[in-house]
């Protein structure tokens, strides 16, 4: 199958469940909502050593957010519950409950609560006051310019994590462009994001290493570097490669952020340097989501 001029591989995209919930950050500003949101998501790119994986999802209006005030959504997933809800709580309460004239509230409705100002509380060293409102507890915590105001709780999901899919140029610069292109219309997608440093990774992996232990090791037979000393993926036209991962809350949206992508990739075309479109599976081994690139792109 090509499409443009791309040959896009007879293959499929392995992804696996995990948990996620949604965080509204909100602020005097949205200047100031932004810091507190890219604080909260630093250090979250994978849940191999990060313990999550978290991203800024969109900007919201003030007629978006529970106290009409702009705002910033972030999504936080994790492989388990109990890690989701320790990461959420530092997050918070080292990023946002410290930024100034910040605000946070749950993203999601229903599902299961995990704490969020619940713990977070405490800090209040007996003054905290809570509020229910509508069915729903906040609690207020004083703090140097005023309040801090938190929901209590926060909605987990089931979610899925780990879709992707490689892009294969000519050129580490057709990659990049390419890459970018790809990134910028997975953004435009709900409900998703994409963890990596601006949305893309360099290294990709593989499961295992030679060294006991790494439960992961660089993706061998995509670095350039390595052809002819391993059994490589790459045809000798191939200089570069880069990956895309997507977490969504369901399949559909991580099905969705992959279809935009791959289109985005293949509006390029050929000429812009792109060879090939592939994706990073195990066989199906890791998990039991499975997205065919064929079957996205048909």
């Amino acid at each position: 199958m090509k499409v443009n001029g791309i040959l896009i591989d007879d293959t499929f995209a392995e992804a696996f469940p995990m948990r996620a919930t949604r965080v509204v950050i909100t602020a005097d500003t949205l200047a100031w909502a932004w810091h507190a949101a890219r604080s909260a998501t630093g250090f979250a790119t994978s849940v191999i050593a990060c313990g999550c994986e978290a991203g800024i999802e969109r900007e919201l209006a003030p007629h978006e957010t529970p106290d009409g005030r702009p705002g910033v959504a972030i999504l936080l997933f994790s492989v388990s519950s109990k890690e989701l809800a320790k990461q959420l709580e530092r997050r918070v309460g080292q990023c946002v409950l410290t930024c100034p004239t910040t605000a946070a509230f749950s993203g999601i409705e229903g599902g299961e609560p995990i704490p969020l100002g619940k713990n977070l509380r405490y800090f209040g060293d007996g003054f905290q006051l809570s509020k229910l409102i509508g069915g729903r507890r906040y609690w207020r915590v004083p703090v140097m310019d005023g309040e801090f105001l938190c929901e209590e709780s926060s909605g987990m999901v089931k979610a899925v994590g780990g879709g992707n899919f490689l892009i294969l140029a000519a050129r580490r610069a057709a990659a990049l462009q390419a890459a970018e292109a790809a990134v910028a219309a997975m953004q435009r997608v709900p409900n998703v994001i994409l963890p990596f440093p601006g949305g893309v990774v360099r290294s990709g992996s593989k499961v295992g290493s030679k060294y006991k232990a790494l439960p992961a090791s660089t993706n061998d037979a995509y670095c350039p570097t390595l052809r002819g000393l391993v059994a490589t993926a790459l045809t000798p036209d191939i200089e570069a490669v880069l990956e895309i991962v997507v977490d969504g809350l369901t399949e559909a949206d991580v099905r969705s952020a992959l279809g935009a992508g791959l289109r985005a990739v293949c509006e390029l075309g050929a000429g812009a340097g792109v060879r090939r479109l592939s994706a990073g599976n195990y066989g199906g081994k890791l998990g039991p989501f499975h997205f065919h690139l064929r079957e996205i792109l048909a």
